[in-house]
């Protein structure tokens, strides 16, 4: 799979006052393939730290003095380790809380030496008030499932990504190539963004052996839930994790999960499955001003799941429902949000850890709401999910009106365009906002 973080990853290498990276994201999303991908083609040598299958490592890191490290390392795998030449990944670190504390001493005492660190879990680490973690001494990457431009290119539809990039907003887009973008969005909207689904596709061409494969993950998920969370929270993680799917893009009640169970036990719930990347969360904020999160509202949110594909699959989504029917408003309009959700975190800096937002206003006897805020050279504009090619945008207008956004964006299938001030985007060109907001 090819993945756009690639790039920044060789950015990073050519930095001269680089510092040790993290990449953080749910576990299958790819991280541990990227670097060493990355490690193959770049450098001379690749040197993986495995702390979850060779524990044993953890001993090289009862110094915090890198180069003991790095000679304990060599003793252990067999390998030379060049700083310039060698890149050194350290691969689920959460196992090895000392190998993270560590990496402020590579920078200030072997800052010529590539170190990249993953975890599947790592956040659960990183959130403990406990740990001490060197602050300002390292960098993070986030990364996703595929999003749905990386999808095209590693399908080969290199050439319909490629039109997508550089569409004029007055050229519009041709009836034919929007019909075969359709028809790659309901593919995508099956398969979803993880790595191992896609590729089981690429091989096979059977949509039933790729969620057959989506099944295995959402299992793989299941079975970590023992590593994080005692006895009586693995019941309550469970039960959250079947319930997650049919609760997307509503107001999220911690009554309409289990009527049984305390709040503050699902709550803790929640926060656990938002750690291990399964579960975003997208809040409510007044929308004034920057940063967004500065008006949010704790205890309003909705969620989104870690990737459509897998939605479905835990949805038990009929496949054929996707292809006889407006995808808009399959399950009831949620896909579509769940789809726009997920390319929006996916089209974010990798640098920036992934934050979603939406705005709802109550007044007696008038309500409104946006689904979505977007970001835009220090703008916040409201988003807007539709069924079909019409519906009205009243939500949206009274946000551009009170908080004199200078234009909204509709996502639907209606054509692209721009009038009255709306941008109104296909659902396949989610990825394509900040560019074509730019030109506006």
């Amino acid at each position: 799979m090819q993945r756009k973080i690639e790039e920044e990853l060789k950015k990073w290498k050519a930095q001269e006052r680089r510092l040790p990276l993290i990449i953080r994201g749910a576990r299958q999303v790819g991280k541990s393939y990227t670097i060493e991908k990355f490690g193959k083609e770049c450098f001379d040598t690749l040197v993986t730290v495995d702390f979850e299958f060779e524990p044993q490592f953890c001993h090289c890191f009862e110094s915090f003095d890198p180069k003991k490290i790095v000679n304990r390392l060599e003793l252990q795998t067999g390998q030379a380790i060049i700083p310039g030449k060698t890149l050194l990944f350290l691969d689920e670190i959460q196992q090895c809380p000392r190998a993270i504390m560590a990496l402020r001493y590579f920078k200030e005492k072997m800052p010529e030496l590539h170190v990249i660190a993953a975890g599947s879990l790592l956040e659960f680490i990183l959130n403990d008030e406990e740990f001490s973690f060197p602050v300002g001494r390292v960098q993070f990457l986030y990364l996703g499932p595929l999003s749905f431009s990386e999808f095209l290119r590693n399908m080969g539809d290199h050439l319909l990504d490629d039109f997508l990039n550089g569409v004029e907003i007055k050229e519009g887009i041709p009836i034919e190539v929007h019909q075969k973008l359709l028809e790659k969005l309901r593919l995508y909207w099956v398969m979803g963004g993880m790595p191992a689904a896609a590729q089981t596709y690429l091989e096979t061409q059977s949509l039933t052996q790729c969620r057959q494969k989506q099944l295995s993950l959402l299992q793989t998920y299941q079975s970590d839930f023992g590593k994080y969370a005692t006895k009586t929270e693995h019941t309550h993680l469970q039960m959250l994790f079947e319930k997650a799917p049919g609760l997307v893009a509503t107001h999220f009640k911690y009554v309409n999960v289990s009527p049984e169970v305390k709040s503050r036990e699902i709550k803790k719930a929640l926060e656990q499955l938002c750690n291990a990347g399964l579960v975003h969360q997208i809040y409510a904020t007044n929308g004034n001003g920057l940063p967004l999160h500065a008006e949010m509202k704790e205890n309003r949110f909705k969620i989104l799941f870690l990737d459509i594909g897998l939605l479905n699959t835990a949805h038990k989504v009929d496949i054929n429902e996707l292809w006889e029917h407006d995808i808009v408003q399959v399950h009831s309009g949620k896909l579509a949000e769940q789809f726009v959700g997920q390319e929006l975190l996916a089209s974010g800096d990798f640098y920036e850890t992934p934050q979603l937002f939406f705005w709802k206003k109550e007044k007696k006897g008038s309500s409104a709401e946006v689904d979505f805020l977007f970001t835009h050279r220090s703008t916040v504009l409201p988003i807007e999910v539709k069924a079909g090619k019409t519906g009205r945008l009243l939500s949206m207008q009274t946000f551009m009106k009170e908080k004199k956004a200078p234009l909204g964006v509709k996502i639907s299938m209606a054509p692209l365009s721009f009038d009255q001030n709306v941008l109104s985007l296909p659902l396949y060109m989610v990825h394509q906002i900040g560019r074509l907001c730019s030109t506006l």
